[in-house]
């Protein structure tokens, strides 16, 4: 039987006392904590926490845990999440017409291996229609072009809305999100960036790593802001390459680190690993 948690997600200021009144209050409720990360930042002063409670062995429920933490988090300043691991995350999925990535998650998702809802793929072409639609999944076909980006867009956010979405994923979808996007969800849209960022943003990094000569390909999985490939890191990972690889042995490559990676960086994020730093992320493995 698979046990329920609690996890409680705090930043703020650092300063004496924090770990004390949070301890405390978890202690006074018959919490049992599983699970405890801790990080402070000293270039900023800001203090980052997350802590994994046992559900059953509090004496409160989730709502009443929430207000009574709310005191502490006003006393500290806090910027906090409480979230409950019986209420799966919602996953709407982006694609184009690469396959890759959408398979990897549909499989990880179809073995419970990824324990989330998905209640929809939203993509601007048909190709992956019969398959999205064979593991019973509602599939949205919504054009973009440069003439309807906004009205697409609209559309986009309009269905995320309604189907009550968490987190928006980018499996390759080779769109340029809009700056109104990007503000109206800042750290719930996750990309995966066929480079190991900063280096080769854009469009055909393999063919730009190819031409620099470099030995070693990546992955990398962020944050989406309207700055394009420059949102905060959650996950990377390399492969190494030498000089008979052509361009088309380092896509194949790359494919394969896309996919962990991508994998990795969503499970930090639904479990509630990821806490934002600015341009940079705390996460606790």
């Amino acid at each position: 039987m698979t046990k329920r948690f609690y996890t409680l997600s705090l930043t703020c200021p650092d300063t004496v006392g924090i770990v004390a009144a949070v301890s405390n209050f978890i202690a006074s409720h018959k919490g049992w904590i599983t699970e405890a990360a801790q990080y402070s930042d000293e270039s900023t002063n800001t203090y980052f926490m997350r802590q994994q409670i046992l559900a059953d062995s509090l004496d409160i429920d989730f709502e009443t845990f929430k207000a009574g933490f709310a005191e502490i988090a006003v006393k500290f300043d806090m910027k906090w999440k409480l979230t409950d691991s019986a209420v799966k995350k919602r996953v709407v999925i982006l694609v184009s017409k690469l396959e890759h990535c959408l398979y990897d998650i549909l499989g990880r998702w179809s073995s419970g291996e990824l324990d989330v809802e998905i209640p929809c793929v939203i993509s601007n072409h048909e190709t992956f229609r019969e398959l999205v639609e064979f593991h019973k999944i509602p599939f949205h076909y919504v054009p973009v072009t440069p003439e309807n980006k906004v009205q697409a867009y609209q559309k986009v956010m309009d269905i995320f809305e309604d189907v009550k979405g968490d987190v928006m994923v980018l499996a390759r979808y080779m769109q340029i999100l809009s700056p109104e996007m990007c503000a109206k969800y800042p750290g719930q849209i996750i990309n995966i960036h066929h480079s190991f960022l900063p280096s080769f943003v854009g469009a055909k990094p393999y063919t730009q790593a190819y031409n620099k000569g470099v030995k070693l390909v990546g992955a990398t999985c962020h944050y989406v802001t309207a700055d394009l490939d420059q949102g905060p890191i959650i996950e990377q990972s390399v492969i190494r390459i030498d000089h008979s690889d052509s361009p088309e042995d380092m896509v194949r490559y790359g494919k394969d680190v896309e996919k962990q990676v991508f994998a990795r960086g969503l499970r930090y994020h639904i479990e509630d690993r990821v806490l934002i730093l600015g341009n940079k992320t705390v996460v606790f493995r």
